[in-house]
Formats: C-alpha cells, sequence, structure tokens
C-alpha cells in the first residue's frame, strides 16, 4: 500500500503512525505542508493520514496551505481513499465534511480517560478499544460530528473525540498516534499553552504517565490494522 500522510508543523510528524505503515511494509511518503512541498496526485497514494498542528483550520493568514490541504482532503475523501486524522487533522476532515469546528469549552491537555459512546457498539472498527481507555489529548478546538458519521467516542472535557464516515475515514481527536518523544517535542514548543485549568496538567503530571505510550501505540496499531488492513498482518 502506498501510504501518505501530511505534516502541519515541523514538530509534529507521523510519530507512531509512521511505524505503523513502515512495520507492516507499506511505501511511506509525505508533504510536509510548512514548508512549502507540493501535495500528490491522488493517484499516486493509495491511504491517507492527516497529523495535528497548533493552528485552527480557519487560520488561513498564517497558514495558506490549509485552503489547498482542505481540497486535497475532500477529493480524497470523495474518491474513496481511505484517510485517518488525527487532532488537527480531524478537525479538517469535520470541516470538509460540512461539520462545525470550533472551541472546545475546556482546553484538554494531558492524560484522559477516553469512553466509547453507545454508537460505537455497531461499529466493527472499534472493538479494537476498550470501553474506556487512558489516552493523551492536546486541544482547544473541537469538532461537530457530521452528518452521516457515526460518533465513536467522548471525554469529561470533550464531547466529540472519534468518528467514523463512510467506511474510509476515520478522526481522532485524541493522539494514540504520540510516542513519549512527541509528548517531549509539544512540551518544548507548547509549553506556554500550560496554564491553569481543570483539564490542562501540568509538566510534571505529564511526563509521569509518558510509560503509557507503549499501552496507546499498541492500540493504535490495532485500530490502524482494522482500518487500512482488515485482513491479519502476515
Amino acid at each position: 500500500m502506498r501510504f501518505h500522510w501530511l505534516q502541519n508543523i515541523a514538530f509534529e510528524d507521523a510519530a507512531n503512525v509512521g511505524v505503523w505503515a513502515a512495520e507492516r511494509g507499506h511505501e511511506v511518503t509525505a508533504t510536509r505542508l510548512y514548508a512549502g512541498q507540493a501535495l500528490p496526485h491522488l493517484d499516486e497514494i493509495d491511504a491517507l493520514a492527516i497529523m495535528g498542528g497548533p493552528m485552527n483550520v480557519y487560520q488561513y493568514r498564517d497558514y495558506p496551505w490549509l485552503i489547498e490541504e482542505k481540497r486535497f482532503i475532500e477529493r480524497a475523501v470523495r474518491l474513496g481513499v481511505p484517510t485517518v486524522g488525527v487532532c488537527l487533522g480531524a478537525q479538517l476532515i469535520a470541516d470538509v465534511l460540512g461539520a462545525k469546528v470550533t472551541q472546545n469549552r475546556e482546553i484538554e491537555i494531558g492524560w484522559f480517560d477516553i469512553t466509547l459512546t453507545p454508537d460505537a457498539a455497531d461499529v466493527p472498527l472499534a472493538q479494537a478499544l476498550p470501553e474506556r481507555f487512558l489516552a493523551f489529548s492536546w486541544h482547544g478546538d473541537t469538532f461537530e460530528i457530521p452528518t452521516g458519521a457515526t460518533h465513536l467516542a467522548q471525554s469529561e472535557a470533550c464531547a466529540n473525540q472519534a468518528f467514523v464516515y463512510a467506511r474510509n475515514v476515520l478522526a481522532l481527536q485524541f493522539h494514540l498516534d504520540y510516542s513519549a518523544e512527541s509528548i517531549g517535542r509539544m512540551l518544548a514548543h507548547c509549553d506556554n499553552e500550560l496554564v491553569e485549568g481543570p483539564f490542562i496538567q501540568n509538566q510534571t503530571q505529564i511526563t509521569a504517565n509518558l510509560a503509557q505510550t507503549e499501552e496507546t501505540c499498541r492500540r493504535l496499531f490495532a485500530l490502524l490494522d482494522g482500518f487500512f488492513d482488515p485482513e491479519p498482518a502476515r
């Protein structure tokens, strides 16, 4: 499979999504949009991942590539390209599907429980996840669930944490993709966001749980296997 991913900022790469793709033997390529790289033709890829970033989906003046990125995602979804988005990537998918992306009622930064929704019971892919699990989050915005999508997960601070759409789209607000190194880069580049708040952990609380990235990586691999490669890897 020709697996392509989109990078919106230098310090947020494909992390364990990229590790999964490489370990499964897929051909992996990337577009670093922040560096001005051109997007590929859609007939050159078989699968797509859109990664995170500190910007919001409407911040065109500061990040002008978002306009073309959205057009690319919309075409990919329309053509049935299997597409996964994480954090900003999930918000971009929601936006191109006609759902609103707005400021969440709370900023959510740190390790928090994610709970599957009742609707997730009807989605075979969701069987890769337990009913309740710990995941890392770092976001201030949220998305509405697009029309025709299935709402998969929620947290105390954020009602809409994941959805699937048309069997070829998976959107995750939380980060199963982050490695300990990924979180370290977030702490280095975005530590100014660690202000007082009911759902904002401090650096000590965040780093105390870095060992959890081993378990979240296993959950990610199971989820991506079910989404991109429904047949067991040989």
